[in-house]
């Protein structure tokens, strides 16, 4: 029993009422701290979290633009777009990626290549973009991948459009490429402008023309459920498919390059004369353009690298070679245009040269000489005596000053990527590059398109058309026009030009008329291409890959295949009105005459009278005697 003497109500009730107070004061200060909460959310910071719950729930999809077209000039599709599927992983959406990529593995075929092409990519990309595991997946992998998708949240089939080219290897080194975006790439584009692409050009016109051939990305809004999935579109922006390029290139003509170089290494440039227009780039030899849209892999890219042929480099635009006898109708008609000499006035042939005071003979290819002759018959006969009487005569600012004029030294400006622009050298260059003073020999060896001056083919034919067109020197130029696929509007690219300082038609004629003989006359260089429906102008050339000393004579037997002189071969036709103008150069083919200028011939033939070229066992002529001395 509870002495009741201890009891106190009174105390009890105060504590008890106390308690309450207490009570319910802590719970007014967690209702009010909950309701600032929920005010300073729902009132203060709406916008904020109203747009991390829509990203929860919408999400925004880059729509990559449809790369533009390629077309030759008589509207055949030379780079196509096709449709490829590759299996994607969203990275952001995986818990394990190592264990989904395993268990992806024994779905479908995932190489080591595979996986290291993932992680590179993985790294350039955002956590939610969606990163290539496997490409180029076949009908079979996409239904058994199908059949499983519901096991893999965050993984996906992915549809594009790849680039495809049709005549991959005789238009490799005209079109270029395009590949994946590497990391140096993505240090200087504009993400923004490629979300969702995955491709550029890499070179060639794929390069050049990147900006109007990409396109302009679209966007569209999402809504996706809990695991990514979409749901529905809710808004969307369509992209801009990149305009069409339409080029002058002729795919014919430019197969039939191809072709009569097979087996040879060297470059032929076709121009049309009257515009400038590129009808043929040819560079043997070539490689398949389709092998690096989608990655190369390692074994053939070290196999293209390695080949001691070089198929990677474009000797068309790159390729720098000694002009050789090719030269001499410009210098002719630069010696008769600065008055250095007339048209009949005549230079002694005795089989060599020499400068006063010095002892070194320069020597004519024709040990025994050619005599007294006139431009014209220096120019048939490719008279070295001539052209070094003649150089010496016009001495080197004349001649650099009137090559330049021709685009020779510099690059031609081609709407190409890439280009070099060969060497014209020059007292002022061997100082600065060398550090030694110029010597009057040099200027001899000029003359006859040695020493260290350099062409590339494209300059040389470009050099040739205006030969051709009596003095209008076109820029070369290989897109004829851009067009857009949505409107259909053709947009023609302006061709610029320049005229040649030579005043007198007749002197134009004079060297016109030197090069047909050329071919049409009886001590011409390239007789034997002589046609009976065409009427060709042309020159050939010889040039050394190495110095001969001043008492050795060069033997072809007994010098190894990659040391024998190249073959050169300037052409165009038909003379009363040219359309095609040419140059061609084979390493180590021997003789312009009886390698380069067949080849020009039958090419004449395929692009005017539409004659199929020979097989390469039958190409070549025989050599020409030793008058042709080219």
């Amino acid at each position: 029993m509870v002495d009741s003497r201890f009891k106190n109500p009174r105390g009890e009730t105060r504590l008890f009422t106390g308690r309450i107070v207490l009570a319910g004061v802590l719970v007014i200060l967690c209702l009010a701290a909950v309701v600032a909460r929920l005010v300073y959310l729902q009132i203060y910071n709406s916008d904020h979290y109203r747009t991390l719950s829509e990203d929860n729930r919408v999400r925004v999809e880059p729509l990559p633009p449809m790369r533009g077209l390629i077309y030759d000039r008589n509207g055949v599709l030379l780079a196509d777009n096709v449709p490829a599927y590759s299996l994607q992983i969203i990275p952001g959406q995986v818990a394990d990626l190592a264990g989904t990529i395993k268990a992806l593995s024994r779905i479908i075929p995932i190489s080591d290549l595979d996986r290291q092409r993932f992680d590179r990519l993985r790294r350039q990309h955002r956590r939610f973009d969606g990163v290539p595991i496997r490409l180029d997946l076949s009908d079979t992998e996409r239904a058994r991948f199908a059949v499983q998708s519901h096991r893999f949240p965050g993984v996906q089939i992915h549809a594009e459009l790849l680039r495809y080219y049709p005549h991959s290897v005789d238009t490799a080194h005209v079109l270029g490429y395009v590949g994946r975006i590497n990391e140096e790439e993505m240090q200087r584009i504009d993400t923004s402008a490629y979300a969702g692409t995955s491709h550029i050009g890499k070179i060639g016109l794929e390069k050049a023309y990147e900006d109007i051939l990409h396109g302009i990305v679209g966007f569209q809004q999402v809504e996706v459920n809990a695991r990514g999935r979409v749901l529905r579109t809710l808004k969307e922006q369509l992209p801009t498919s990149g305009k069409d390029l339409v080029l002058y290139l002729d795919i014919a003509l430019q197969r039939d390059a191809m072709a009569v170089m097979e087996g040879h290494r060297g470059a032929i440039v076709a121009i049309d004369p009257n515009s400038g227009g590129v009808l043929a780039m040819a560079s043997a030899p070539g490689f398949d353009a389709n092998l690096f849209v989608d990655g190369i892999s390692v074994q053939d890219y070290v196999e293209l690298r390695d080949s001691i042929d070089k198929p990677l480099y474009n000797r068309a635009v790159r390729g720098q070679y000694p002009p050789a006898s090719t030269i001499k109708p410009f210098i002719g008609l630069g010696g008769l245009a600065t008055g250095s000499i007339s048209f009949s006035e005549g230079k002694y042939c005795g089989g060599y040269f020499q400068l006063p005071g010095h002892g070194h003979r320069y020597r004519c290819w024709r040990r025994g000489g050619h005599g007294t002759l006139n431009v014209e018959d220096a120019v048939v006969q490719s008279c070295d005596v001539y052209f070094y009487r003649l150089a010496h005569d016009m001495g080197i600012e004349r001649v650099d000053r009137f090559l330049a004029d021709f685009g020779f030294g510099s690059k031609t400006g081609i709407d190409f990527a890439d280009e070099l622009g060969g060497l014209l050298p020059t007292p002022e260059w061997k100082e600065r590059v060398r550090g030694q003073p110029w010597y009057p020999g040099e200027t001899l060896i000029i003359g006859i398109g040695q020493g260290a001056f350099l062409v590339t083919p494209l300059q040389l034919a470009a050099a040739t058309a205006a030969m051709a067109n009596h003095g209008t020197y076109f820029q070369p130029r290989m897109a004829q026009a851009v067009r857009d696929p949505a409107t259909g509007f053709f947009q023609p690219t302006k061709p610029v030009s320049h005229r040649i300082a030579v005043d007198s038609e007749a002197q134009w004629q004079a060297m016109v008329d030197a090069m047909t003989q050329v071919v049409e006359g009886p001590r011409g260089t390239a007789r034997r291409i002589r046609s009976p429906l065409i009427r060709i102008a042309g020159k050939t050339g010889t040039a050394q890959v190495f110095t001969i000393g001043q008492n050795e004579r060069y033997n072809e037997a007994q010098v190894a295949e990659r040391m024998r002189d190249h073959a050169l071969f300037i052409a165009f036709a038909p003379v009363e009105a040219p359309q095609i103008a040419l140059a061609i150069i084979v390493e180590n083919g021997r003789h312009g005459s009886s390698t380069a200028a067949p080849m020009a011939r039958q090419l004449i033939d395929s692009y005017l009278l539409k004659k199929p070229v020979k097989p390469p066992e039958s190409r070549n002529m025989p050599p020409s005697d030793q008058a042709t001395g080219d």
